[in-house]
């Protein structure tokens, strides 16, 4: 049976110790706990390096948190702050070989994708902002200038979205080797040395004035038609007032003249009334008279004239009806001679069908059997040439082999007895070295012909040595020069008896030799031989 503690008895002090060493270690893990977890903020990449996952040198971590194992691994932030980088670029050259300034600054940050922030871990950590500048700024550097030498001036002045683009793609994978995004550029100004692009300001200036002036001119040109029609139209609408004006007045003045005649010629009636009176009576008997006349002319011609235009109106009729009836006649004998005209030309292309399908085919079977023919005459006329070409050329090959066979005849014939005369020569001197011998001395004229032939149209004023007296062995050049050919001769009449078979006098050797010794005993001198004759030195 289990024992019991009695309910006074003390507690066990080793029970109390590991009581208290185990609750100061759960609370020492806790603090651990606490203390190695690392938060990571939004501005920021959390980098956990020492032993991490196999094949990667660090593990980081953009935003929450991770558990940072003591001894074993350690942790660095990397600050995702902008940084500004203002590139003074200055004499970049172009695609044209112009230097041009283009100062403009640039906006890079650490980025967040994994294999960049990885890349970051690797070449940026522990490294201050200025540091990743000046790095950052090399590379821009390098690749600026690299865009604006592939382009021209006009496109980087004109096309700036262009130029940009093309900068953001350079730089891009160049800044993510070392961990870096391109946020922004901004090209502060673009000047050259040169003065092109201000020139193309002022040309473009130039061009936007002339235009400007363009469109005024025709703003101008239309407000000048339209003042020129309103013109036009107020000056005819004018004119039109005063022809109606001028009109009225030319009508009243007449009326006014035909009335003050009428009022003229009534008072004249008046006063003469008294005077025709006494004539009408006389005459009043003739002009009713003459006026009968003139009505039954009038009534006659009247009657005439009606009478004439009616035979017109009817002859007019009747040649409109002639008309039209020959129209219709003419247009119904024309549509039945088509008809005659288009059943004799079917009747006609039916014979000429029926002819042609005749001749044809008395023509297929003569073509048939000319060709027939042809074919075969062609074929015994090739056989024939075929012939004649193989026997002209069994004729021209028979030929050939005759020739050939002749001249290697003639060739042979001239070598065999050649050498039988070389071989008679050999007999008769005693020797093949004997006979090379005579021989050589046949040629020896011939030799020396082509020898002055090759200097004779070279020109020898004048030999001048000159002798700068004795040396160290007490001799002058010219005796040098002499003791140096005596001692050539011997080596070279040797060469010419070894080699040539001739035998040279040996007073040749001698004589050097005494010409030498002379020149020896002689003092220096200079010597001057040619067709001048002799000189001494100044």
């Amino acid at each position: 049976m289990p024992a019991y503690l009695p309910a006074d008895a003390p507690p066990d002090p080793v029970l109390l110790l590991l009581v208290a060493a185990t609750a100061l270690i759960l609370f020492g893990f806790v603090i651990l706990v606490v203390k190695r977890y690392k938060r990571c903020p939004s501005n920021k990449i959390l980098v956990i390096f020492g032993k991490v996952a196999k094949g990667q040198s660090a593990r980081c971590l953009h935003g929450g948190g991770a558990f940072v194992w003591p001894l074993i691994q350690d942790y660095a932030f990397l600050s995702l702050d902008p940084m500004q980088i203002e590139i003074p670029l200055r004499g970049a050259l172009s695609a044209e070989n112009i230097r041009v300034n283009v100062p403009s600054v640039f906006t890079v940050a650490v980025g967040t994708e994994p294999a960049v922030m990885q890349t970051a871990a690797i070449r940026l950590l522990g490294l201050d902002s200025r540091q990743v500048m000046k790095q950052a700024e090399d590379i821009i550097l390098g690749q600026l200038r690299q865009v604006i030498a592939s382009m021209t001036i006009e496109d980087i002045n004109r096309n700036r979205d262009k130029f940009l683009d093309s900068v953001q793609n350079s730089l891009t994978p160049e800044l993510e080797k070392i961990g870096l995004v391109l946020i922004n550029v901004n090209i502060t100004d673009i000047t050259d040395e040169s003065g092109y692009i201000e020139a193309m300001g002022r040309k473009a200036a130039s061009e936007a004035i002339q235009s400007a002036e363009i469109d005024v001119a025709q703003q101008q040109k239309r407000g000048s038609i339209g003042v020129a029609e309103a013109r036009r139209e107020q000056d005819v609408m004018v004119a039109n007032a005063e022809k109606v004006r001028e009109i009225g007045t030319k009508d009243a003045e007449r009326e006014k003249l035909v009335r003050l005649a009428e009022l003229a010629k009534e008072t004249g009636i008046g006063q003469s009334q008294a005077q025709l009176e006494q004539q009408s009576a006389v005459k009043d008997q003739e002009r009713q008279m003459r006026i009968r006349v003139a009505d039954a002319e009038a009534t006659a011609v009247t009657g005439e004239n009606l009478a004439r235009a009616k035979v017109v109106d009817a002859e007019a009729t009747l040649k409109v009806k002639q008309a039209e009836a020959y129209q219709l006649a003419e247009t119904r004998r024309r549509e039945a001679e088509a008809k005659v005209r288009e059943a004799q030309y079917l009747a006609e292309a039916r014979a000429a069908e029926a002819m042609a399908t005749k001749i044809e085919s008395e023509q297929r079977a003569e073509l048939e059997a000319t060709a027939k023919a042809q074919k075969a005459k062609l074929i015994v006329d090739a056989e024939a040439e075929a012939e004649q070409v193989r026997l002209r050329a069994q004729a021209e090959a028979a030929a050939t082999f005759a020739r050939l066979e002749a001249q290697a005849r003639g060739e042979y014939e001239i070598l065999a007895k050649k050498a039988e005369g070389l071989q008679r020569i050999v007999e008769g001197c005693g020797g093949a070295q004997q006979a090379f011998q005579l021989l050589l001395l046949e040629h020896l004229p011939q030799m020396a012909e082509t020898a002055a032939k090759a200097i004779a149209n070279v020109k020898f004023d004048k030999i001048v040595v000159w002798d700068a007296g004795k040396g160290a062995d007490g001799k002058g050049a010219t005796a040098g020069f002499l003791h140096g050919l005596a001692g050539s001769l011997p080596p070279m009449m040797q060469m010419m008896r070894d080699i040539g078979g001739v035998e040279m006098p040996t007073y040749f050797g001698k004589l050097a030799e005494a010409a030498a010794g002379r020149a020896a005993d002689e003092p220096p001198a200079t010597a001057t031989a040619g067709r001048t004759g002799a000189s001494k030195p100044a």
